[in-house]
């Protein structure tokens, strides 16, 4: 990670601090750092240890730094995101579309939690990311027909709340069903949030919390966003509705981690630096695009405004926007916010801005996301790109790349969502 900023930021390139900003929001939710303050007492049987997600190794990995007593599960990751632990076994799936080692991971660790007794404690830990990494469908239903809705989820825009809704009707594990295979077991659940709002039930679409949703509310939002499905899945959600899922032992819900936490943490260190910081809070939706033209607006309002101070500004926010794909481009939703904000300031003097997802990952692609300069359109068009049409083709990717503006960290082993900075002086 970059430095912490000694120098007085106006001295300061641009870039340089965006990028600290970024690392000093990461550290803030590094699960090595939020778990052990959250884990409860030891139980008098066995822990059983058992987790999804982006960050779920990181987090097995604090626990078996910190736990006295012996410790055994399992705990699923994206390919490329495990950690290394001695007693909780690490499996890796695919993300964002499931796949069948997934589904077999799934499948042991409902196994795990069949053997749970009464006096035992599992310790599930929940992020980002797990809804496709533990994908067992529901009866009747083929992994084949789970992965085209997963897919055609991605691709119209939905926002995570709506995927997580359909998910969860369409899986043998998710919504409380995990929690209900551990019976009379204390299940105590530790979430690193990566959906606006902090709704645990949302985040890896809840597999140790009651589902509050109905089958019709899935269909609904599949409606909505004119998918077809198959005669199977219609028939999976055209069945009465069962009582929600949580078992019969205790159980406890802690959101340890959270996109306001990374912002808070930013924001705290941008003022102790000297910046005025706007911060839009860790709840911001809807399509990259808009969203982008939206904070250019803001941005350049602020610096028509000027500050009474004198002192350089900064426009913070997180969240998850989406992208309904059009396009056969590259690119996540941070990189098509990016290009969207380009396009939107047209090389308004004093605007620089980050955009990241902090989980290392932008979409499918190998980087977190990126950055832009008031020269960045000037520079494009001097390599002989049109970012409109690269927009219109969600490609992205190509124009940051190009500019050599992408942002690389690689897996970061947490995830609380997107990072945004405008920086306007």
């Amino acid at each position: 990670m970059s430095a912490l900023l000694t120098t007085p930021p106006i001295e300061m390139a641009p870039r340089i601090v965006l990028r600290s900003l970024f690392d000093t929001a990461l550290a803030a939710v590094d699960p090595l750092q939020c778990v052990p303050g959250f884990l409860p007492p030891r139980p008098k049987g066995r822990t059983l240890v058992l987790g999804a997600g982006k960050a779920s190794a990181r987090m097995a990995r604090a626990v078996e730094a910190v736990w006295n007593g012996p410790l055994s599960g399992l705990v699923v990751t994206r390919y490329g995101h495990s950690e290394p632990c001695k007693h909780i076994k690490i499996v890796e799936s695919g993300h964002p579309v499931p796949d069948d080692a997934g589904a077999a991971a799934a499948q042991q660790m409902l196994a795990l939690s069949r053997q749970a007794g009464p006096d035992d404690l599992v310790l599930a830990l929940m992020s980002g990311g797990g809804s496709s990494l533990i994908t067992l469908p529901a009866e009747g239903l083929s992994m084949a027909e789970l992965r085209a809705v997963n897919v055609a989820l991605l691709r119209c825009g939905a926002n995570i709340s709506e995927m997580n809704t359909v998910r969860r009707h369409l899986s043998s594990i998710k919504g409380g069903r995990l929690a209900q295979a551990c019976g009379a077991a204390a299940v105590h659940t530790l979430v690193i949030s990566d959906v606006p709002g902090d709704d645990p039930a949302v985040v890896a679409s809840g597999p140790t919390i009651a589902d509050q949703s109905s089958p019709l509310d899935a269909l609904d939002i599949l409606k909505r966003h004119k998918i077809a499905v198959s005669p199977a899945v219609l028939d999976v959600l055209n069945r009465p509705a069962l009582a929600t899922h949580r078992g019969h032992g205790p159980r406890q819900v802690q959101v340890i981690a959270t996109s306001e936490m990374a912002l808070n943490a930013a924001s705290a260190h941008a003022r102790q630096q000297g910046f005025a910081v706007v911060n839009l809070g860790g709840a911001v939706e809807g399509e990259s695009r808009e969203v982008a033209a939206s904070q250019a607006a803001l941005a350049k309002g602020l610096r028509e405004a000027g500050d009474p101070s004198g002192r350089p500004r900064l426009v913070i926010s997180g969240g998850e926007t989406t992208v309904t794909v059009k396009g056969n481009g590259r690119g996540g939703r941070n990189s098509e916010f990016l290009l969207s904000l380009a396009l939107a300031l047209q090389g308004q003097e004093g605007i620089h801005a980050i955009a990241c997802d902090t989980d290392g990952i932008d979409g499918v692609e190998d980087n977190a996301g990126g950055l832009i300069d008031p020269d960045s359109l000037c520079r494009a068009d001097k390599l002989g790109l049109d970012p409109q049409a690269l927009l219109d083709n969600n490609d992205a990717y190509a124009f940051l790349s190009a500019l050599g503006d992408l942002i690389t960290t690689g897996p970061t082993r947490t995830n609380v969502n997107d990072f945004r900075a405008l920086l306007i002086t």
